[in-house]
């Protein structure tokens, strides 16, 4: 992926969530042997599969390795409405206030938010702010993200790796 850091954003958008979306589904309890973790990037490459929230965290992490701005992206935990349960998606804003586009596993193209009827937003974080959901739009800012606890652990797993 490294190789593709002087492609423009589209093009790294398409590239990122095909790589990615090309991981095997499995549950957490299926990998992991919990009912809620969330990997890695090196982690579920390691294994050869992924749930929702580690497809979206391996394309957040690839397209900021890529150069995205941080502040172009955002993980946001949705209710898959079709499915009635809670989903993991990357959103991409290609100008402030702008409509998201939606890098998903389910879904293999990226569409804009407003085209994926069957996602209702609860809230939304990248690496350093939260946002809770106001329908399809920026949201309400409510602080940092290290107040969601996976996250957290997620980035001190990730740090380790590093080392």
């Amino acid at each position: 992926m490294s190789g593709n850091r002087d492609r423009d954003e589209r093009t790294k958008l398409v590239l990122v969530n095909d790589f990615f979306n090309r991981l095997a589904f499995r549950t957490d309890a299926q990998l992991w042997g919990k009912e809620d973790y969330w990997a890695t990037p090196v982690e579920a490459m390691g294994v050869g599969g992924a749930d929702c929230e580690d497809y979206s965290i391996a394309k957040y992490f690839t397209l900021r390795e890529l150069g995205v701005p941080d502040d172009k992206l955002r993980i946001m935990y949705v209710k898959a409405v079709n499915l009635n349960q809670a989903h993991m998606v990357l959103t991409y804003y290609p100008t402030p206030g702008s409509v998201p586009e939606v890098l998903d596993n389910i879904r293999g193209n990226i569409v804009p938010a407003d085209q994926r009827p069957d996602l209702a937003p609860v809230y939304s974080f990248n690496a350093s702010d939260l946002w809770l959901a106001k329908s399809r739009g920026m949201g309400q800012h409510v602080g940092n993200s290290d107040r969601i606890g996976l996250w957290r652990d997620l980035r001190k797993r990730m740090e380790i790796e590093d080392n």
